[in-house]
């Protein structure tokens, strides 16, 4: 009986936060719908295409105050994405969207695989009318302990 209350006690409590992010979220329907088709694109980018291809992406004012160097484009060029595994959007206070991924990376020259966990930010560009990613490109060399 006690299971069973704490159950019904976590899915009000589901429903409720559920409810209070859909009241506070500031995207419109249509929105929500452009961000999921921009964020297979740029999975699938991540995943096939090159890092040229993934620049597009990028909100360009993270891209103007963090510039990538030539050596950090020579970086990806040593590297495959060989899966690229996102979670589910959640709204941020700011009007923004986050969202964690797992990318499995490999090592062209040494042929081994690693897991780097990304949290990506999503900004709508109003003006654009379009998603951008505000938080850069993957970090792909971070530290095996975060």
């Amino acid at each position: 009986m006690r299971r069973t209350f704490q159950i019904l006690l976590l899915a009000v409590f589901a429903l409720t936060s559920v409810t209070a992010l859909a009241a506070g979220q500031k995207t419109t329907k249509k929105q929500r719908k452009e961000l999921e088709e921009t964020q297979v694109k740029y999975d699938s980018t991540l995943r096939w295409g090159t890092v040229e291809d993934a620049l597009p992406y990028l909100d360009p004012e993270y891209a103007r105050l963090h510039p990538l160097t030539d050596l950090e484009l020579r970086r990806f060029e040593q590297v495959k994405i060989s899966s690229y595994r996102a979670g589910d959007n959640l709204p941020l206070p700011d009007g923004r969207v986050g969202r964690n991924a797992e990318a499995r990376v490999i090592n062209l020259n040494t042929q081994s695989e690693r897991v780097v966990r990304v949290k990506e930010i999503w900004r709508w560009d109003a003006e654009g009318k379009r998603w951008l990613q505000a938080n850069g490109l993957p970090d792909l060399w971070q530290d095996q302990d975060r």
